[in-house]
């Protein structure tokens, strides 16, 4: 049966768009595929391949092929010869790596699957992947993500269900155009700052993840849907602790004072931190009190907010309250707190 089909769509030679061939035990490739330099789509999905011919660097034309489900086990370095393909199916195999190379000729792809594979990193190249649009890369072993996939500014939708994630890189801020992210089941801790940048994003998945508590400014997002069921998110169940005073490094009190004089634009010492490089890179890392606006540096108290989920999300049906990660210089501050901020028990 495939051997007819494979010579029916030789016989229409350059005039051959479409090649179908899916769910018929191929063991190999076909090489005579590179007398189809007209092909547009390829479908070999459900066989069993497991590497592909290089008669397929021919196929400059190809705007679509699916391998999904076959014996792959690298994402294939031809790729780069497909400049002309927008979408790639990869599902289903084996893939444990990409090729060296392998994204160099992808300028013109927009969706990537990748799922159901044995992939632990991706590598920095992903960024050559310029107008790409979705990518899913559920079921794998990923660890990280790398920063570098935070600058293909085209992304709308990511998908990293069922993976190994402990964290998401700050970069994702730069994500302006992202509509739709899928993080359920992975063992994420924190969701980035930046996170809250992303005013185009509208579905967001963590179900099933390690998360305590959301950053500031989380409550702003204008989602429609946000999913966070089997996270042990803080509860508001007020405790009596005990007043402490504060007690401070000479180090944390000397960066206190320069980060508010240079918030207060003091000319002398704007002037002299030019000298001072090591210094700038230290006092970079300072943070705001969310209750006096004055910096501080490492020393902080950690509290939670509670708000009420937006009105206009479709949210998990056990979410009532939206636990957000607030920071204060001092225990003076926290002293003055509303009557909604808490500091946070361990138990």
């Amino acid at each position: 049966m495939a051997e007819r089909l494979l010579v029916r769509a030789l016989k229409g030679g350059k005039s051959t768009r479409i090649v179908t061939l899916n769910g018929k035990k191929i063991k190999k490739m076909p090489i005579t595929l590179e007398k189809l330099p007209g092909l547009k789509t390829l479908n070999l999905q459900n066989n069993l391949i497991p590497k592909v011919c290089s008669e397929i660097s021919t196929l400059t034309q190809l705007t679509v092929l699916n391998l999904g489900n076959n014996l792959l086990e690298e994402v294939p370095e031809e790729m780069k010869y497909l400049t002309s393909l927008k979408k790639l199916h990869l599902f289903g195999n084996r893939i444990c790596r990409f090729a060296s190379g392998a994204c160099d000729g992808l300028k013109n792809l927009i969706l990537l699957n990748l799922n159901n594979n044995q992939l632990t990193w991706i590598p920095e190249e992903i960024n050559r992947l310029k107008r790409l649009t979705y990518l899913s890369i559920n079921h794998n072993q990923l660890a990280s993500i790398p920063r570098e996939l935070c600058f293909l500014k085209n992304l709308s939708e990511l998908q990293f269900n069922y993976n190994q994630l402990i964290c998401i890189p700050e970069e994702i801020k730069y994500l302006k155009m992202l509509q739709k992210l899928l993080l359920v089941r992975n063992n994420i801790e924190v969701l980035p700052e930046g996170l809250c940048d992303l005013k185009n994003l509208r579905i967001l998945d963590i179900a099933g993840n390690t998360i305590q508590i959301f950053p500031p400014g989380f409550q702003d997002l204008k989602l429609r849907e946000f999913y966070c069921e089997g996270n042990p998110l803080f509860l508001k169940q007020p405790v009596t602790a005990v007043k402490l005073e504060d007690i401070w490094s000479l180090q944390e009190i000397t960066s206190r004072f320069i980060m508010n004089q240079l918030a207060e634009r003091n000319p002398s010492l704007m002037q002299a931190i030019e000298w001072y490089p090591q210094v700038r890179n230290i006092i970079s890392k300072g943070r705001k009190c969310a209750i006096c606006g004055n910096s501080f540096l490492s020393v902080w108290l950690e509290c939670v907010e509670f708000v009420s989920p937006s009105k206009n999300w479709k949210i998990s049906r056990n979410l009532h309250l939206v636990p957000l990660r607030i920071l204060i210089c001092s225990y003076k501050c926290f002293h003055q707190r509303g009557p909604n901020l808490f500091g946070i028990a361990q138990v």
